[in-house]
């Protein structure tokens, strides 16, 4: 399971702590390496797991491991929810998203907070939606994670999460792994003071259950109507289910 990959292989702490202080670290170039790693692609893909809740039109949201919440910026954008709250481990990532909200003046439609994924301080049936963007791989205990998602969610609510997976088909499966064993990390390590993250990032998607792994495991801790919808022959997943 993901939970035996961490950024840094020689530190003692935790797999929370050791990805709360790389997303500290890279905090400053995050959006840009997103974009540039990506040729930009990871916007459209935004789009598209948001667009799995127009029809739901959910009011009020809640942006899990929101990050610098260009997520939930899309979703503002293309749901006008009446607010959406953003919780994430990383402050050096809520100090960019409080930045761009602030320039965008959205205070009275989106706030973050600090907090852990898998211990949400909400109560029950509070969120009509929830939504993670390439976070969940990043979970410490990914079954508890999800299960505290059902618990915040209101009753018929739906859960929307994007994550990168692993592609099966040649020649894809060959020139991403290249990509993202190879290119990534020196890209990364250019341009970021943490090489350890984008090292971590190829290692993290390689561990995670993608697919039809993580639908089970979606529907195991109680979500009904699980999907999976593979993006670009499966470089990236958008996973739904329902409370």
């Amino acid at each position: 399971m993901s939970k035996n990959v961490t950024p840094y292989r020689d530190s003692k702490a935790t797999k929370k702590e050791q990805v709360a202080e790389m997303f500290n670290n890279i905090s400053g170039t995050y959006d840009f390496l997103n974009h540039f790693l990506s040729l930009g692609i990871d916007v459209v893909w935004r789009k598209m797991a948001i667009r799995e809740l127009e029809k739901d039109r959910p009011k009020y949201i809640l942006d899990v491991a929101t990050g610098t919440g260009d997520f939930a910026f899309e979703a503002i954008r293309i749901l006008k929810p009446e607010k959406i709250i953003g919780v994430d481990i990383s402050q050096g990532m809520l100090s960019i998203a409080n930045e761009k909200i602030l320039k965008k003046k959205l205070q009275n439609t989106f706030e973050v907070s600090l907090g852990d994924s898998e211990k949400l301080l909400f109560d029950d049936d509070q969120f009509d939606a929830v939504t993670v963007a390439y976070g969940v791989r990043n979970f410490e205990d990914l079954e508890q994670g999800l299960s505290d998602m059902l618990r915040v969610l209101k009753p018929k609510g739906k859960v929307v999460i994007l994550e990168f997976s692993k592609p099966r088909v040649f020649p894809v499966k060959q020139a991403y792994n290249f990509y993202f064993k190879y290119i990534t990390p020196s890209i990364g390590k250019l341009f970021s003071k943490d090489s350890s993250a984008y090292t971590y990032l190829p290692e993290s998607v390689a561990a995670f259950p993608d697919g039809k792994d993580f639908s089970q495991l979606m529907s195991k801790v109680g979500f009904q109507n699980t999907k999976c919808r593979p993006l670009a022959f499966g470089i990236c997943s958008i996973y739904t289910g329902i409370k």
